[in-house]
């Protein structure tokens, strides 16, 4: 590229300038074919299919994985794949569910050789190195604070298409309550805004499982959500927003009970459905909570 090319691009765009050092990164493992694009284009380009055609996407994440196994073969590669994925699911709100849903197919059918671990191993402990520094990252400045949030927000996607039980369903649960203790220690709007999106996304499922542990934290939870919006120095917007959640909950997460009229029916019909479910639901049947009309946040679009 000419210099002058060049300076002008740096100027306008300091995205672009990022996206060619990450290329020149990652151009050591391109795959056999000269013709196939660099990792980073190849799976900025995937992620940007699955949010523009969603409907789609179990198939063509089949034959991503498929490309991905011959294309990933060292434990660099696979740690630098993750990183790509992290990165634009946790930074670019758009690919947040997509990014999560391709982080949980990948979870379960990716199988590359390596003395890291496997996708999902090197992929938790990027989380958990992001995850340990949480309070300071609640009361860092605006621009911190905003990377913490999609990184919570990436995380309750991630988590519930795991399963949020499962064989580690304690220390899932225990890392939302890590997450949301966080956010209402250090109560600006934009932390609790981020604090109810969360719960609005996991707080069900987040409750059964708590239950099924015998444990009583989201009443603790949505008691300090109750003392924030009457004490916290917050916006009466966001005052009213606490309050929508604690009502919310107390409407059992907007879950419709069933009579038994409707069962008889329709039987099949799970007594624990909900209302409305967004257009990416999560896999393996884990339900979200009915939609808010008030929520403006990106993953409801």
């Amino acid at each position: 590229m000419p210099e002058a090319l060049s300076l002008e691009v740096e100027t306008e765009c300091e995205v672009l300038e990022v996206c060619f050092e990450l290329k020149n990164r990652f151009k050591s493992h391109q795959g056999p074919c000269e013709d196939e694009p660099p990792l980073p284009v190849f799976v900025w380009d995937f992620l940007d299919h699955l949010s523009e055609q969603p409907g789609s996407c179990e198939t063509d994440m089949e034959q991503f994985a498929e490309t991905l196994s011959g294309r990933v073969t060292t434990d660099e590669a696979l740690e630098e794949l993750v990183d790509l994925i992290y990165q634009q699911a946790t930074s670019v709100p758009k690919l947040r569910r997509g990014g999560a849903r391709l982080c949980g197919y990948l979870s379960r059918h990716l199988t590359i050789p390596s003395q890291r671990g496997s996708f999902r191993q090197v992929l938790l402990q990027r989380c958990q190195t992001d995850y340990e520094p949480r309070d300071q990252a609640a009361k860092g400045d605006e621009a911190g604070r905003k990377r913490f949030h999609e990184l919570v927000l990436f995380m309750g996607e991630f988590y519930l298409l795991l399963e949020i039980e499962g064989a580690n369903g304690q220390a899932h649960t225990a890392l939302f309550r890590g997450l949301l203790d966080a956010l209402l220690s250090h109560p600006v709007d934009d932390n609790l805004i981020c604090a109810v999106k969360l719960l609005k996304l996991t707080g069900p499922a987040l409750e059964d499982a708590w239950k099924r542990q015998r444990k009583t934290d989201m009443d603790d939870v949505i008691q300090g959500i109750a003392k924030v919006a009457l004490e916290a120095p917050c916006s009466v917007g966001v005052k009213q927003m606490l309050l929508k959640l604690v009502e919310l909950r107390l409407d059992n997460w907007g879950r419709v009970p069933v009579t038994s009229a409707s069962r008889e029916a329709a039987p099949e019909i799970d007594p624990n459905c909900f209302v409305t479910e967004p257009p990416l639901g999560p896999a393996d049947g884990v339900p979200f909570p009915a939609a808010d009309p008030d929520d403006q946040d990106s993953s409801q679009e």
